[in-house]
């Protein structure tokens, strides 16, 4: 990882809502526009990478039949079933096996810029190998961080890392972030 568990730790240690997502309008302008990129209104299983304290988690689950909080800070976990009082957590620091199970829908939650481009082409490679028919949301944000990989670059690595055909389209360009949105062209019959 680009940013080692210890830094993302020390985040939610001071505030269980680092990126403010439960606290200020961009954050639920960000969740918003997440739900709204969604083609159905039910989901068999979902998995979200980079869940942070469970805000989105609490707006989704109960479109999902099963929803995997996946996030490397105990911390972030611990929020998030606080949070959202769900069972799912899963801590991993990636890179590691994503869950198992037939996964619908994957959530990628402003992880990519976290990981190098190694760790992001590892990423793509389990998404293609075991959930290629999923729909797929990517948050990435555009600030400059200091790390190797800026969100923009980490994005462009994990969609050429892609080892089948992925269509990503831009549901949302704003200040600060953007929304990608993958979804198989016969899912997108529910829209």
């Amino acid at each position: 990882m680009q940013v080692r568990l210890p830094e993302l730790e020390r985040k939610y240690w001071k505030c269980t809502d680092p990126w403010l997502l439960q606290s200020d309008p961009m954050g639920q302008e960000i969740c918003d526009a997440i739900h709204a990129a969604l083609s159905k209104e039910k989901y068999l299983s979902a998995v979200e990478l980079g869940c942070g304290n469970g805000a989105l988690a609490g707006r989704l689950r109960q479109r999902c039949n099963s929803y995997v909080d996946v996030n490397g800070a105990e911390s972030a976990l611990l929020a998030a079933r606080q949070s959202v009082s769900g069972s799912g957590t899963i801590l991993r620091d990636f890179p590691c096996p994503l869950p198992d199970g037939n996964h619908d829908l994957i959530i990628l939650s402003d992880i990519l810029y976290f990981l190098n481009a190694d760790e992001i082409c590892e990423l793509a490679k389990q998404i293609s190998q075991f959930w290629s028919d999923a729909e797929i949301v990517c948050v990435t944000y555009l600030v400059e961080e200091p790390h190797v990989l800026n969100g923009e670059d980490a994005f462009a690595v994990f969609v050429k890392a892609l080892e089948t055909d992925f269509n990503f389209k831009t549901k949302k360009q704003a200040s600060g972030y953007r929304i990608d949105h993958h979804v198989q062209p016969d899912q997108s019959l529910y829209n």
